[in-house]
């Protein structure tokens, strides 16, 4: 039997003049869910430029890990991007609009 399907809220970090790609970021990430018993997916963006894209279970706050992530890059900006969405892909959000395809 299959369990009911999540659904997530998808968040954008962008930054001035940081570098988000070859950082290490998407691990820190993960590693910071972890370590707080949270599900947590990360992915950088193929159709944004130096943007990392993160999705939680819809309606969990954000705020510990926006605090985590000033840590790591101080110039990072959160937002949040999708709501609800079922399996998300987060490189590239079109993929997400589940009326583009038919099975």
């Amino acid at each position: 039997m299959y369990q009911s399907l999540l659904k997530w809220d998808i968040y954008e970090i962008s930054a001035q003049t940081s570098s988000l790609h070859g950082v290490k970021l998407r691990g820190r990430i993960r590693k910071f869910g972890i370590d707080h018993q949270r599900n947590i997916l990360a992915e950088n963006t193929q159709d944004q430029e130096n943007q990392v894209r993160f999705a939680v279970p819809t309606g969990e706050n954000v705020s510990d890990l926006e605090t985590f992530l000033l840590g790591v890059v101080p110039d990072c900006s959160v937002k949040q991007v999708m709501v609800g969405v079922e399996n998300p892909v987060l490189s590239k959000l079109l993929v997400n609009q589940v009326d583009r395809y038919q099975l």
